[in-house]
């Protein structure tokens, strides 16, 4: 009886933080993970109990810092002050639910709070996306290397399993186990990669009809950036030699402006 009350306890703590928006950590300096109790114990135990309550991949292994720092980058990027007036409510479920969540995708909640923002000019609109697209990519190459460094810490495990005489049936398990787990954190980032990508462009294609202006040359380019940086992720590419092999030397994607026009000056609220 003790135990099953026990496991209500955690049930209902998990649905109530799985109940808030991910601002529920607690954050410190430059948008950190603040260490403390909540952060560093409650949130990552309810997690836990959420991800095996959906079958989910759950390992019993001790996360590396490679990992840890892999987790941190991961979720600096979905909370990022400048999606947190729009993004947080579908990008909860993809981070709670589970990778393949049933909820339809909502590509227009961009496009639909720009519109609802009280700006000065219809041109700042432009401007509020190619800065938003550009925090963006700032913030890609770093995770792009964390996400590497995991990669090659699986690949080492396997490396000694496969060389170790004495690693038993249970370890191989759980080393399976945290390769599944990483797999999952990394393509949950890539699917917030994509919506990211996709509700700018929404939000650009339909800024194209309502309020046609040259800034959105400017916002096109951005998203032509944003675009080699999404093919990566998607083919799995997180490793290279060096940081000038990030464009591979491709130029941008044909974009949607066609030609360039004298400038009308940048707008700003």
């Amino acid at each position: 009886m003790a135990r099953r009350r026990a496991g209500a306890r955690i049930l209902a703590l998990a649905v109530a933080l799985f109940a808030t928006p991910l601002t529920a950590h607690e954050l410190g300096d430059f948008g950190r993970v603040k260490p403390g109790v909540l952060n560093d114990d409650i949130i990552p135990k309810a997690d836990r109990f959420g991800r095996w309550i959906t079958g989910q991949p759950v390992s019993d292994f001790n996360i590396t810092d490679q990992e840890q720092e892999m987790h941190d980058r991961v979720y600096r990027f979905l909370i990022a002050r400048h999606v947190k007036d729009w993004a947080f409510d579908y990008e909860q479920v993809v981070m709670v639910a589970s990778l393949f969540s049933k909820r339809s995708s909502r590509d227009d909640l961009y496009y639909m709070w720009l519109t609802r923002e009280p700006y000065a000019s219809s041109r700042v609109r432009y401007n509020t996306i190619t800065d938003d697209v550009g925090a963006d990519v700032l913030t890609l190459p770093s995770t792009f290397v964390s996400i590497c460094a995991v990669i090659e810490v699986d690949r080492q495990r396997a490396v000694a399993a496969s060389q170790l005489d004495d690693i038993g049936p249970e370890m191989i398990v759980q080393m399976q186990t945290r390769k599944a787990e990483n797999d999952l954190h990394i393509a949950r980032f890539v699917r917030a990669l994509r919506y990211r990508y996709d509700s700018y462009a929404y939000a650009l294609d339909h800024f194209l009809v309502e309020t046609p202006h040259m800034e959105a040359v400017r916002v096109d380019a951005a998203l032509s950036d944003y675009a080699i940086w999404l093919d990566r992720a998607e083919a799995g590419t997180f490793c290279v030699d060096d940081a000038a092999d990030w464009l591979d030397g491709r130029e941008a994607l044909p974009g949607r402006i066609l030609l360039d026009a004298p400038s009308e000056g940048e707008y700003r609220k």
